[in-house]
């Protein structure tokens, strides 16, 4: 299963540190120790629907524990068949230099 996500918590961070909240959120993923990939508009997550579902809401709440007063979150899950649909390195790996 793939999932992207994208947090926009508000605000984004603090003073000191702009994305602070967003950079919470990546952390949970970082942690997670599933195949993962940072964009610009959001992070694409490698896993198992066990571990997918849960993780998505981490991430999403991860802002709110990180001190962000709100958070939406926008979400895209593919799957196929038996899980075995593509990974990130079948839909990207061409792209790489």
């Amino acid at each position: 299963m793939l999932a992207q996500i994208q947090v926009s918590p508000r605000p984004s961070g603090t003073d000191d540190d702009r994305y602070a909240y967003v950079d919470a959120a990546i952390a949970v993923i970082q942690q997670s120790g599933l195949v993962y990939e940072v964009g610009a508009m959001g992070t694409t997550i490698q896993g198992t629907p066990d571990q997918i579902w849960p993780l998505l809401r981490a991430v999403h709440e991860a802002t709110v524990l990180a001190g962000a007063s709100a958070v939406s979150s926008v979400i895209k899950v593919g799957q196929g068949k038996d899980d075995a649909g593509p990974t990130i390195a079948d839909l990207v790996g061409k792209f790489r230099a």
